[in-house]
């Protein structure tokens, strides 16, 4: 049995899913009631998220036009068969559709040339929004002001709720989430004397994880859990599975 003295040194550990099935279980049971530990996993899972997207950079601008200009410029080569030769009227029929291959060769170039402009220029707002989210998420946890609630969920999960009132924005980091259905996900909502709020989505496939609100929690009382279809829901389809009071 670990002993709560070396539990409070498995954080990192267990930030990176780097504990055994036993030593989890015990951790999640200690991390329930300890304060101090379910800040420090919050933080160190937002550091690892930082760093995980710190690998995953966009290519150079620069770069990618010179690809592009290469791909534009650089012929390739045929192979060198000896044919007979064509008669006249073959040679006028397949000048003919040569000119029409190559118009045809062209456009799908370019169609071709656009969509990988536009695949790059996707992965790289996409990468700019996941950085930008997760260092809003480390401002979150770290900030002078942050006030947690430690709430136990069903299934033996563990969640903190935090808010920082300077930033006008809130965080939940979960711990022991059960996979939901198969074609569903958790969703988060802010509860507005009533009225539930979207306020983002859970990642299904992990049980552990740090997740920025979407928006304000000012006005709101409460912050739920539902389970909703995958995608997300404009108002909740289902009895919340979580409703957390938010922290003062």
């Amino acid at each position: 049995m670990t002993t709560t003295a070396d539990l409070h040194t498995l954080t990192g550990a267990y930030a990176l899913h780097a504990l055994p099935d036993q030593e989890r279980a015990e951790f999640e049971e200690h991390l329930a009631a300890c304060a101090a530990c379910a800040a420090e996993v919050a933080e160190l899972t937002a550091a690892a998220a930082r760093l995980g997207l710190a690998a995953a950079a966009p290519p150079h601008p620069a770069m990618k036009a010179r690809v592009m200009a290469r791909v534009l410029a650089v012929r390739q080569d045929v192979p060198r068969v000896r044919l007979p030769a064509p008669s006249r009227a073959l040679t006028r029929r397949l000048g003919r559709w040569a000119l029409a291959a190559c118009v045809a060769a062209a456009a799908g170039l370019a169609g071709t040339t656009v969509w990988q402009h536009t695949r790059a220029d996707d992965a790289g707002r996409r990468a700019s929004a996941a950085r930008q989210r997760a260092d809003d998420l480390a401002a979150v946890l770290s900030a002078p002001d942050v006030a947690s609630r430690h709430v136990r969920l069903s299934d033996g999960a563990a969640g903190t709720l935090l808010v920082s009132r300077s930033r006008d924005q809130a965080a939940f980091v979960a711990s022991g989430m059960a996979v939901p259905p198969r074609g569903k996900v958790y969703q988060l909502w802010f509860d507005d004397s009533g009225t539930m709020r979207p306020a983002g989505l859970m990642d299904s496939h992990r049980a552990t994880q740090a997740v920025l609100l979407d928006g304000s929690p000012g006005g709101a009382s409460a912050v739920g859990i539902t389970v909703e279809p995958a995608g997300g829901s404009a108002r909740p389809t289902s009895a919340p599975v979580a409703l957390m009071e938010l922290p003062v």
